[in-house]
């Protein structure tokens, strides 16, 4: 089967930098993706938030340059997590697993640097730890 995402939208909070028991860098963070229509004669406009993870040299890449608001393009894979709570309801979450990042504005204070050169290898990874 074939599972490819392609994004392009703006952070919506700060990204989160943590680390596995193993040591792997693991980011989070979540995107919002506009998209504009036309009903009848009025423009509209939906946004849907997605939320996006990240590992290895790439997550601790987007922990340091990216922020709330930078526009950033996504390759990746979408995926499912299910988990139970604490009281056994059962819960589930669609991400985006994170391939490529692309930076497509500059973090002020940073060098000019080609958003290509940010981009980690495409990597592929058995199962994440999470």
């Amino acid at each position: 089967m074939f599972n490819k995402v392609i994004l392009i939208g703006n952070l919506t909070r700060d990204p989160e930098l943590r680390y596995t028991p193993q040591g792997t860098s693991v980011c989070n963070f979540g995107i919002a993706v506009n998209r504009k229509y036309k009903q009848g004669e009025e423009m509209k406009e939906e946004v849907t938030f997605i939320n996006v993870v990240v590992f290895g040299k790439q997550a601790d890449t987007c922990g340091q340059y990216l922020n709330k608001g930078s526009a950033v393009l996504i390759e990746g894979r979408l995926q499912e997590r299910r988990w139970e709570t604490e009281d056994g309801q059962k819960r589930s979450r669609h991400e985006v697993v994170a391939q490529s990042v692309r930076f497509l504005s500059k973090k002020q204070g940073t060098p000019d640097v080609d958003s290509s050169e940010m981009s980690a290898p495409d990597e592929t990874t058995e199962m994440e730890p999470f």
